[in-house]
């Protein structure tokens, strides 16, 4: 996988998730954690903390996914976006995620990490596709999502427990490429 950092705009850069990132991405999850409840699943006080975020790597990690994180140029914490569930052989895909610090959202940001996470998923990871999720109501990433050439393709009623609650969610797909797997 390519670890180079990667640059987002003038002052913001994406690389891959180190277990030093965990105090400032809890510090950024603490600062929007009343803000992005309606979007998020109930956690425990302990998953706002350094160790919960260190915890939480490491079990991502561990269980295949990959991890980036948003930087600027102090290299503070101002967004993390993970790949989980990949599937190889004849699928080739995975679930991708991501959050934004709520005193960095609608610049850029997101728009130009999930581009480049989808050009290390074709070039780094030989996948095909990239799927995600949104809440009925998540317009934001919605247009994340058809910005960086994702089509909707169906709604899962039910799909994941937000906010105290079994919600819907709009399933949007990238098809990254047309080339055969790399078996």
């Amino acid at each position: 996988m390519n670890d180079a950092p990667h640059q987002l705009s003038a002052d913001r850069f994406l690389r891959p998730t180190v277990a030093s990132d965990a105090p400032a991405l809890a510090e950024a999850l603490s600062r929007g954690r009343t803000y992005m409840a309606p979007f998020e699943p109930v956690r425990p006080d302990s998953f706002y903390t350094a160790e919960g975020q260190a915890e939480r790597l490491a079990g991502h990690l561990a269980a295949g996914g990959h991890a980036w994180v948003a930087v600027d140029e102090a290299d503070r914490a101002v967004g993390s976006f993970t790949l989980s569930g990949t599937a190889l052989g004849a699928f080739r895909s995975a679930a991708l995620g991501y959050w934004v610090d709520v005193e960095q959202t609608g610049r850029g940001i997101a728009t130009a990490a999930v581009r480049r996470i989808c050009d290390l998923a074709a070039d780094d990871l030989g996948l095909h596709r990239v799927e995600a999720g949104t809440l009925l109501y998540n317009t934001a990433s919605q247009r994340v999502l058809l910005k960086c050439g994702f089509e909707e393709y169906g709604m899962a009623p039910k799909f994941l427990h937000i906010d105290g609650e079994w919600r819907d969610h709009r399933l949007y797909q990238r098809i990254l490429h047309d080339e055969p797997p790399q078996l």
